[in-house]
């Protein structure tokens, strides 16, 4: 038995993916990152682990974890909105508070105040292993 819905909205996994792959550019796309959750009040994405994105010692690189902010807030943004706007990083302010080793980081995004012209959010990155805490960061948005 096959169950049919009159739900014309798509699906936010696969719309995130979809906007992973049309809407970043290649270097972003190589990190590989990969929906978890999405819905109006957060965005969740996996980064998997690479050892191509670690720095001395094989912990996690700030560019990576940077890029991988502020693309999931990107995301967050257009899951509020419920389609793609063209919007511009104005300001992305990242504090790191401990290294994330040999393992995927979950980056949490969601939209503080959005606004016709700014939007403000905020971004947790965790290691997925253990859930603890390693980067908090602020943003601010240009809507084009």
């Amino acid at each position: 038995m096959t169950m049919t819905t009159n739900d014309p909205r798509p699906d936010p996994i696969a719309q995130a993916r979809d906007w992973l792959s049309d809407l970043f550019a290649p270097w972003v796309q190589a990190l590989r990152l990969a929906p978890v959750a999405v819905g109006p009040d957060a965005v969740v994405l996996r980064l998997p682990f690479d050892e191509s994105l670690c720095r001395v010692g094989g912990t996690l690189c700030g560019q990576a974890l940077m890029s991988a902010a502020d693309t999931a807030m990107v995301i967050a943004i257009s899951a509020q909105l419920g389609e793609f706007r063209p919007m511009t990083t104005v300001s992305l302010t990242t504090s790191f508070m401990r290294p994330i080793a040999q393992g995927d980081a979950l980056i949490t995004a969601r939209v503080i105040k959005p606004g016709r012209t700014l939007t403000f959010g905020e971004i947790e990155i965790a290691s997925a292993s253990d859930g603890k805490l390693a980067v908090h960061a602020t943003t601010t948005y240009a809507m084009l």
